[in-house]
C-alpha cells in the first residue's frame, strides 16, 4: 500500500478543489487498513485534507478520567495517531480530532457536518468494536449525511 501511495505523491496534483475534506472516523478502536488506505488515496486524488476523528463512547464524567478513557497512551489513540502520521507523511494536511462522547455516532455526524466533508469513510477495525455499535454507527451516518459515505467491512 505505502509503495503504491509513494510513487502517486511524485505525480504533479492538481490546485486546490472547493470538495469537502476527507472524514476518517473510528469507534475507539484503530482504523480499518482498506478505510485507511481509500481516505488517503482519496485526499492525494482530490487535494484536500484529511480529518481522522477516533470517536470514544463514555459518559460525560469524572469516572471516565479515572478509568482512563482520556489517556494518551491507550492503543486506539496511538494507532489512530500513527493512521494521521502516515498521511501527513504524504503531505496532507491532516487535522486529528479525539472525541469523548456518550453518543460517538451522534459526534461522527456533527463533525462532517461542520467541516462540509465531500467523503466520510468509517473505518473501525472490525472485531474491535461491538457489532451492535458498529451498526448504529453505520445507520446514523447513512441516514444524517449528504456527501459520500464508504463504510469498512
Amino acid at each position: 500500500m505505502v509503495d503504491a501511495l509513494l510513487q502517486r505523491r511524485d505525480v504533479e496534483r492538481p490546485a486546490a478543489s472547493s470538495a469537502g475534506p476527507v472524514v476518517l472516523a473510528t469507534l475507539s478502536s484503530r482504523v480499518d487498513p482498506e478505510a485507511e488506505r481509500l481516505a488517503i488515496e482519496s485526499c492525494l486524488d482530490a487535494n484536500v485534507p484529511l480529518v481522522v476523528v477516533n470517536a470514544v463512547a463514555a459518559p460525560a464524567c469524572a469516572r471516565t478520567l479515572y478509568l482512563g478513557a482520556l489517556d494518551p497512551e491507550r492503543e486506539d489513540y496511538a494507532a489512530v495517531r500513527a493512521t494521521a502520521e502516515r498521511a501527513a507523511a504524504f503531505g496532507i494536511r491532516v487535522e486529528h480530532l479525539r472525541v469523548t462522547t456518550p453518543r460517538p455516532a451522534r459526534a461522527i455526524v456533527e463533525i462532517a457536518r461542520e467541516r462540509a466533508a465531500g467523503l466520510l469513510v468509517l473505518g473501525p477495525k472490525r472485531g474491535r468494536v461491538p457489532r451492535w455499535r458498529f451498526r448504529r454507527a453505520a445507520r446514523a451516518v447513512r441516514r444524517s449525511l449528504d456527501c459520500l459515505v464508504w463504510i469498512a467491512g
